[in-house]
């Protein structure tokens, strides 16, 4: 069976965003924004495993299209916690 790289690139972006998560709320006690990347963050993955089993095409185009806004989502969220200093390039 082909490995559907979609849904492994997705798993490990949630995984990745659970950790930034934990990091942000334990080590600089930031529950806001965290808690709204990882709502946003880990929906990613889950859109593209619905999408993998749609019931039509347009039920996957649907559910695709969900997942790449939570991705647009996620990307605002890292970019207020970099412009706010909660995360920096270091």
């Amino acid at each position: 069976m082909k490995e559907n790289v979609l849904k492994k690139k997705s798993f490990d972006f949630a995984l990745r965003i659970v950790k930034l998560y934990q990091y942000l709320k334990e080590e600089k006690k930031e529950f806001i924004m965290s808690r709204q990347l990882m709502r946003s963050g880990t929906a990613v993955g889950a859109m593209v495993r619905e999408a993998e089993f749609g019931e039509s095409k347009a039920d996957f185009a649907h559910k695709m299209a969900v997942a790449q806004k939570e991705i647009n989502e996620s990307l605002y969220w890292l970019e207020l916690l970099y412009a706010s200093e909660y995360l920096t390039n270091q």
